[in-house]
């Protein structure tokens, strides 16, 4: 199933994907916080430090003093948006808080709310 997105969750894809790509990581991720400001991030896979992608997104958008979130896009291979993803996003900015699922070409394939 495809989801059609409005520019401003587009531009999500397109910062997931570009971050995905730069890094040449598994996963890529793009938030949007309460004041249209954007955050992207990659899966981090240290011996010391494990992240997904939206859990590091999450982390860079609340070190900035982010009050919450509007959006949140994730490129990533896997079959669904993991439980660990929509828990940080809820944990962090409540109800309500679309989260995309991306293939790498930037088809958006479905859509979990918190």
């Amino acid at each position: 199933m495809a989801v059609e997105l409005d520019a401003e969750d587009a531009k999500l894809v397109t910062l997931a994907r570009a971050s995905r790509a730069r890094a040449r990581s598994p996963e890529g991720a793009a938030v949007r916080d309460l004041d249209g400001r954007t955050y992207a991030a990659v899966s981090i896979d240290l011996r010391s430090l494990s992240l997904t992608a939206v859990q590091a997104a999450v982390a860079m958008a609340v070190s900035s003093g982010v009050k919450g979130l509007e959006a949140v896009v994730v490129v990533t291979d896997a079959l669904a948006v993991a439980e660990a993803d929509a828990d940080v996003v809820r944990d962090f900015a409540g109800g309500g808080v679309p989260i995309y699922r991306a293939d790498a070409g930037g088809a958006v394939l479905d859509l979990v709310t918190t």
